[in-house]
């Protein structure tokens, strides 16, 4: 089967698709026949080398987390799949390896039948980050939520669980990105100076939580609800220095301890799509032999969704 590596950080040209034998399901786990799968901007930093002080890494590195696929192989102990199932998940989180044409999935839920196979591929990881930052921030119905970087794979995700909730969603993203953002539910600002004064105009009464997906201004996050215990980034690095909450599910990282996964939200996501209330935004899509350009496309930081590959 095809796979997709790297042997050493670099541009996205480091990107190489070599033939391995395929794997099988351990205990727990399923296999799929992988129709679709995710690039995500974490690897897409790991692979140009940004994150080597705090990710350790040994090469060769197989790319992909989240895929979507038809399962043609089912491990011991695992109930309520058979071979055959349209299923969308993710890989564990120490093997990565959902860029290839099959792939064994540790979390997995079936595929909704209103979301295309596309949708699917991205679904996993911005649903479960979602969940699991709208937990620790306990966000509930009533309250004022800014999401910085809204627009994005994650972001987009996380305004349309947010307003399931029964909350109000600020969301930041460009000028362009607004009447998008608006179509989710949010009600959208600009990045850049003013932020803070901008966000306190749309929202008089307060903020009461900060899920930031995009990074760089936490002063300014910090400053719109005058807490950094109310914050929490799922893309800044340098949050410890701010007294800010970096979450994370990669054990055995200079990121701190991680958090629990919040893989129990696959569930609820797929009743939110059968009911239309969640779609998987998708910036791009691209063969799997065109993977450089799909990771080219994220490095740009603009993609409105989700950038999946096509096998």
């Amino acid at each position: 089967m095809r796979t997709v590596q790297y042997v050493k950080y670099g541009p996205p040209s480091v990107l190489r698709i070599v033939e391995e034998p395929k794997p099988h399901a351990g205990p727990g786990e399923i296999r799929i026949a992988v129709r679709t799968s995710c690039v995500s901007p974490g690897e897409v930093r790991r692979r140009s080398g940004a994150m080597r002080e705090a990710l350790p890494t040994v090469f060769p590195v197989r790319t992909g987390y989240e895929a979507a696929g038809v399962v043609d192989e089912v491990g011991e102990g695992v109930t309520g799949t058979q071979v055959g199932d349209e299923v969308f998940g993710a890989a564990a989180i120490t093997g990565y390896g959902s860029n290839a044409d099959h792939v064994t999935l540790a979390t997995w839920a079936p595929k909704p039948t209103a979301w295309t196979w596309e949708e699917a591929a991205g679904a996993t990881g911005a649903v479960e980050t979602s969940f699991r930052v709208l937990d620790r921030l306990a966000v509930a119905a009533g309250h004022t939520v800014l999401v910085h970087g809204a627009a994005g794979g994650t972001g987009s995700v996380a305004v349309q669980l947010t307003v399931a909730r029964g909350a109000t969603v600020i969301g930041t993203a460009s000028g362009h990105n607004h009447d998008f953002l608006r179509s989710l539910g949010a009600e959208p600002t600009t990045y850049g100076p003013g932020l803070v004064e901008r966000v306190h105009a749309l929202a008089p009464s307060g903020v009461h939580a900060v899920f930031d997906c995009a990074g760089g201004v936490l002063p300014d996050l910090i400053a719109v609800v005058g807490d950094p215990a109310r914050v929490v980034t799922v893309a800044d690095i340098t949050a410890a220095t701010h007294g800010v909450h970096l979450s994370h599910t990669s054990p055995g990282t200079a990121l701190g301890p991680p958090d629990p996964p919040a893989t129990y939200g696959l569930a609820i996501a797929v009743e939110l799509a059968e009911q239309g209330r969640l779609r998987i935004p998708v910036a791009g899509a691209f063969p799997l032999a065109d993977v450089a350009a799909a990771h080219v496309l994220s490095e740009g930081g603009h993609a409105r969704g989700k950038i999946v590959l096509l096998h």
